[in-house]
């Protein structure tokens, strides 16, 4: 019979979205795939899906249903790796993992950006930090995706058997790339702009991290020196209203477009000018990523995900999280400098491609499964 792996998050759509290759090089290794998350979103390479009523809040009581249901999936299948995603996913399959743990099943958890970090509020400290230092012990192999994480799980002596830092999720650039000048002029016209005006783009929830009233209001102080300037905003949330409200009392209520949810975002993006991130915190955002890879440089503010990926004045910008002066002023300059905004998109589109794409992460992961294999199965495995 084949090895069985079990895959945690929880959400089902987490991996129709992340983790499809790594779905697909099991199934290619032989090994039977299965999938536990809230939802009933088909997934190919996957042989069981279980539909467990995970919450996202870990106050909420479905979530002891969700445990139990978890636990005895697991306790009927005997798993040889379980690899759980998200924070509540995370949580829930390696309590319900330790039992399997003792038997010999390996226990690996990617942690998408640790809730505490530097700058985040102190309560995110009081909460998220315990129960993922506590949970450590319960884990083979905890995965981070930008170094500041990985740095405060060494320094905080995190109890995993190993801290390992894979670069995110990766990013497929053959559907995300730039497009030549004549397809970027057909795909404006397409959705109603114009070969001469300068496309601002960000696609984010709306809620009060990823901040979109920066981006507003730096339009605002823009909006004479650069009156071609748009700013395209995909996505929904409790926070899109207000955002609304905000643009018709600055008067740039016509130089913005609410977009919604959007699943044509490769699309959109290689029309655009700039990538525009103004979130107060991230983990390594796949937005940002996929930006770089359509080719645009990138204006965004400070924190643990941008420092990963953005090189000041290589590839875009940085700003203060909080100063939309410096927003503004960073826009205006690249509004101003057309081939500089160009050689920032080219060098951030080679960042992506030598570093994040999904090419590159597989191997990155692939290496990590195969040394868990190679020990249970007692041979030396190479990495291909």
């Amino acid at each position: 019979m084949p090895e069985k792996v079990l895959f945690c998050a929880t959400v089902d759509y987490h991996f129709k979205s992340f983790h499809l290759p790594i779905l697909k090089w099991f199934k290619e290794k032989g090994w039977e795939v299965h999938v536990a998350a809230f939802g009933e979103t088909e997934l190919p390479f996957v042989d069981k899906k279980f539909n467990i009523p995970i919450q996202r809040s870990p106050f909420h009581q479905k979530n002891i249903i969700a445990y139990r249901e978890l636990k005895s999936i697991i306790d009927e299948n005997n798993y040889k790796i379980i690899h759980c995603h998200t924070p509540m996913g995370g949580v829930l399959a390696r309590l319900a993992a330790r039992q399997a743990r003792e038997k010999g099943t390996k226990v690996l958890y990617t942690a998408h950006g640790f809730h505490f970090c530097k700058g985040a509020p102190v309560i995110n400290w009081l909460l998220y930090y315990p129960i993922e230092k506590i949970l450590s012990k319960y884990t083979d192999c905890l995965i981070t995706i930008n170094k500041e994480d990985y740095q405060l799980a060494i320094s905080h002596r995190f109890m995993a058997r190993e801290v390992e830092h894979v670069h995110g999720v990766g990013v497929d650039t053959e559907r995300f790339k730039p497009m030549n000048a004549a397809e970027k002029n057909r795909q404006r016209e397409k959705f109603g702009y114009k070969e001469e005006d300068f496309l601002l783009f960000y696609a984010a929830e709306f809620n009060k991290n990823k901040n979109q009233q920066l981006l507003i209001r730096a339009l605002a102080l823009i909006k004479d020196a650069v009156p071609s300037a748009k700013l395209l905003l995909a996505g929904e949330g409790n926070l899109q209203e207000s955002c609304n409200k905000l643009a018709d009392e600055l008067g740039v209520e016509k130089m913005i477009a609410f977009l919604g949810y959007r699943n044509d975002i490769d699309t959109l993006l290689p029309m655009c000018d700039v990538a525009v991130a103004s979130s107060l915190r991230e983990g390594l955002p796949v937005n940002i990523m996929e930006a770089m890879a359509c080719g645009l440089p990138v204006i965004g503010t400070e924190n643990r995900g941008h420092y990963e990926l953005i090189q000041d004045q290589n590839n875009g910008y940085l700003v203060d999280r909080e100063s939309v002066d410096e927003m503004a002023g960073k826009i205006k300059h690249l509004a101003d400098e057309h081939l500089l905004s160009s050689k920032l998109g080219e060098n951030g589109r080679e960042t992506i491609v030598n570093n994040y794409s999904i090419k590159t992460i597989l191997i990155e992961n692939s290496y990590l499964y195969q040394r868990y294999m190679s020990e249970m199965e007692g041979v030396r495995w190479v990495a291909q």
